[in-house]
């Protein structure tokens, strides 16, 4: 495990990753499920380089993060991923950042960006605008896409919650496989993201988040209010990239740019080809292009 420091906020003790000058334009970069901060190893020295300061946390439930209270539900909804970005930007003295991520990531990026756009300096989003319409969730989509979610309907189940427990490692890896058909990752890059997996409260934060999308599992009531507003489908009105990986085994690049309506300030949409998932780790020097460009820096030697 690379060093770290623990960072206290409300309901959290969160693992960061820092590097860069303490002093430089702050950017904070936010993994996915199942994935670790391993994933941002070959951007987060660019960044760096350029003069940036950047911080890596473990998400609720990865790694050495770990709630303060055995009382505070385990909850991995979309209002707990943003509420503790806005949370550990106040513990760090942060009044303004940018955010990027992918998967539950990016869906605390949007989130935050969203709802508290002041704290937000630009946004690098993958897939699009990752705020759950959870209203709609009802709704049947087209089969193929139906097939594609099948571990989501999988952790609806206790079947799926002992076979999370039970094969978290395995499991993870079949969705890296899934959701990536161009990454020919190897067995040592799993390894050190698996190692995040073995946290006490990952197996009840998954399954909390993939039943709560859906209605099948109730929210923190603390985050009601959060919740209330995502529900309206909040625009994102700062600065923003998408980052659409061409070969998104679960979140297929579309014809036509439907997230753009969601974004009202400057947008750009940024096909990556052969990229699935995993944006950073897939193409790093992509993803760090997208963070200097919206942080006005340039020197992104070696990387284009």
């Amino acid at each position: 495990m690379k060093p770290h420091r623990l960072v206290q906020t409300a309901t959290l003790e969160i693992a960061i990753e820092e590097s860069g000058p303490p002093d430089g334009p702050p950017a904070v970069l936010l993994h996915g499920f199942p994935f670790s901060p391993r994933g941002y190893d070959e951007v987060v020295p660019l960044l760096a380089a350029a003069g940036l300061r950047v911080v890596v946390p473990y998400l609720r439930g990865y790694g050495p993060t770990r709630f303060l209270s055995p009382e505070t539900p385990r909850s991995g909804q979309q209002a707990a991923l943003g509420k503790d970005l806005l949370d550990l930007l106040d513990a760090l003295g942060i009044g303004q950042a940018v955010l990027g991520g992918y998967d539950w990531g990016g869906r605390a990026a949007c989130v935050v960006a969203a709802l508290w756009p002041e704290r937000c300096a630009g946004l690098v989003t993958c897939t699009g605008y990752n705020i759950q319409n959870i209203p709609a969730a009802v709704q049947p989509v087209a089969p193929a896409q139906e097939a594609r979610w099948w571990y989501q309907y999988y952790f609806h189940t206790e079947r799926g919650r002992a076979g999370l427990a039970a094969n978290r490692g395995p499991l993870a890896e079949l969705l890296w496989r899934q959701w990536s058909p161009d990454w020919a990752f190897s067995a040592a890059e799993f390894a050190a993201s698996e190692a995040a997996f073995d946290n006490p409260d990952y197996v009840d934060v998954v399954i909390q988040s993939y039943r709560h999308r859906f209605g099948y599992a109730a929210g923190d009531p603390a985050l009601e209010a959060i919740e209330a507003a995502l529900a309206t489908q909040p625009k994102i009105t700062v600065p923003s990239i998408n980052l659409h990986g061409a070969t998104d085994g679960v979140g297929p690049l579309p014809a036509t740019d439907i997230a753009a309506p969601h974004f009202t300030g400057r947008y750009e949409r940024r096909v990556l080809p052969k990229v699935g998932h995993n944006p950073p780790q897939e193409a790093p020097a992509a993803f760090a292009r997208a963070i200097l460009d919206l942080a006005g820096r340039q020197g992104l030697t070696g990387a284009d």
